[in-house]
């Protein structure tokens, strides 16, 4: 059995790997901005690839499990979905291997789910696998909670996902910030506690988003609301639709939050705003320990 394996989660703007022993310790790690998107096509997958290996001096013989945009069909290759009911710990008997010839036998890729709940679906990519290393941890239940561009909220019973909703959040703020009427103001900072509860209280009530949306912008013009509490209060906007949207279901359970410390504490004061428990994991503990599952299969 290998004793080492090279983990990559693969975004759409950046790329980070883990080399990862088989008690799921992080010997090295590499972050760049090789998402998808600067590959340049899936020819150039192979040769950045191996870039990130030299670029850790790793030998080429290291087994490599990569999960997000990858496996998509802007990726490498696409890699089918699984459907919800597949248990998250089966993730290393589905595996998909790189066809490329030069990465034959030592490159896979692991594949999305898919959640179906009559003619509506979702899907994730690169989720499934720090949902995989929380269940490996003891998290088997329950609503996790990995914020970000699209934000997911999972509801898992003995490590089994029930259902998942998508949040397109950090998207919304970040096409709010480049352009538009509300851009101008949206350079203050976004962890100011007063602006973001603002944005909460109104999220809270449920009122439609693209009116309170609207209304920060007039509060400012008006003189009304002050200018450098506009970026956080969009932002208490935007998760707090999330929470108004999803909490109620986690109601009495509480939830577990995957996700970056400066944004994993903003949704746990969004949680305590909605009356939820909330648990904080470390995403890359998380995604260390979900490597080491598959370097054990």
């Amino acid at each position: 059995m290998n004793k080492h394996i090279l983990g990559i989660d693969w975004g759409t703007s950046n790329r980070r790997a883990y080399l990862i022993d088989q008690d799921g310790a992080c010997l090295a790690e590499h972050e760049d901005g090789q998402g998808m998107l600067a590959v340049g096509g899936r020819e150039h997958f192979g040769a950045s690839l191996a870039g990130v290996l030299a670029a850790m001096k790793l030998p080429d013989d290291v087994p490599v499990i990569m999960s997000g945009m990858v496996g998509s069909a802007s990726g490498w290759q696409e890699v089918s979905y699984l459907d919800a009911s597949v248990p998250l710990e089966q993730l290393p008997r589905h595996l998909a291997a790189v066809t490329d010839p030069a990465w034959a036998g030592r490159a896979h890729i692991v594949p999305g789910y898919v959640y179906r709940n009559g003619a509506a679906a979702d899907v994730m990519r690169g989720e499934e696998t720090q949902l995989l290393g929380a269940v490996a941890q003891g998290h088997r239940d329950g609503w996790l909670v990995l914020p970000g561009t699209h934000s997911k909220w999972v509801l898992l019973r003995d490590g089994v996902i029930q259902s998942f909703a998508t949040y397109m959040t950090g998207e919304l703020f970040a096409m709010l910030s480049k352009g538009g009427t509300l851009s101008v103001m949206m350079d203050g900072d976004t962890a100011n506690a007063e602006g973001f509860v603002t944005g909460l209280n109104q999220a809270a009530r449920h009122e439609p988003l693209s009116n309170s949306l609207f209304r920060v912008r007039a509060g400012v013009v008006s003189r009304s609301a002050p200018a450098e509490q506009a970026a956080a209060t969009i932002s208490g906007l935007l998760i707090g639709a999330e929470f108004a949207a999803a909490a109620r279901a986690a109601e009495g359970q509480g939830i577990a939050v995957i996700g970056s410390p400066a944004l994993a504490a903003r949704y746990a004061v969004a949680a305590e705003h909605f009356g939820l428990s909330c648990t904080v994991l470390d995403p890359h503990q998380v995604y260390c320990t979900a490597v080491s599952q598959f370097l054990k299969a």
